[in-house]
């Protein structure tokens, strides 16, 4: 059986909350922590087999030494698939939606999902090709969101985004070339935020696509801003505008 590791006390402890049936085991390290301690009784009541391993052989299996102690072994392949179709069934008006076009920073993708977790964000889409996939350090960056928050990878995302439309689906897309800023659009929902890759922004034929486009305005030297932290900021903006 294939597998993979999350890691982190936060990921781990989300993802025996939320899918304990794609856990296999828990290795940890033999600690009096709090935290961990918390976890290793919460893998017992899931009837979870668990293991204690030493520091270097937990930073040997996930490749990374910011494990905290505690690596979850998870039968890869196995998260809870989301489609396209189900996530339009369950959309209302104040429902919002976020876009990721061709992110590949592993760690820009579980900033992400992170802030769209907490942002209230229906679902996350992504395309399969171009793009990060939901790797260990993904789910370590994302503190849990990975767990919790549905993530849909389409395989044709222009296709995917004629859907969301069809559906009623508002597209607003942002763009450094934008004449309209985020502050100065109308909009209404259901709405899809759609995120360009790290650099280049939104792909031509992707902002084509959107009903209108928006930049974030500038006021110091820097040209652009982190598209995790860019995201935050127009998914909060977005709520408070919709009142959600």
């Amino acid at each position: 059986m294939d597998v993979s590791f999350v890691y982190g006390l936060h990921a781990v402890k989300k993802m025996l909350q939320h899918s304990a049936e794609e856990c296999d085991e828990l290795l940890y390290l033999n600690s009096k922590n709090q935290r961990l301690q918390q976890i290793v009784s919460l893998a017992t009541q899931k009837k979870i087999s668990k293991k204690i391993l030493s520091r270097d052989a937990l930073t040997q299996l996930c490749q990374n030494e910011k494990h905290q102690g505690c690596v979850l072994k998870v039968k890869a392949g196995q998260h809870k698939a989301v489609s396209l179709e189900q996530v339009i069934q369950r959309l209302s008006n104040i429902s919002v939606l976020l876009v990721l076009d061709g992110i590949q920073d592993p760690h820009n993708l579980g900033a992400c999902l992170r802030t769209a977790d907490a942002a209230g964000v229906e679902a996350v889409i992504v395309p399969k090709d171009r793009a990060a996939g939901l790797t260990p350090v993904v789910k370590k960056v994302a503190a849990g969101a990975a767990e919790s928050i549905d993530l849909v990878t389409v395989t044709n995302l222009s296709r995917s985004l004629k859907r969301l439309k069809e559906a009623g689906v508002w597209l607003m897309g942002t763009s450094g070339e934008a004449k309209a800023s985020l502050y100065e659009q109308d909009f209404s929902g259901p709405l899809a935020l759609v995120m360009g890759a790290e650099g280049e922004g939104i792909r031509r034929l992707t902002a084509e696509l959107c009903d209108y486009l928006v930049h974030l305005p500038m006021m110091g030297q820097v040209e652009s801003l982190n598209v995790s932290v860019a995201t935050g900021i127009c998914l909060y903006e977005i709520n408070r505008r919709l009142d959600r």
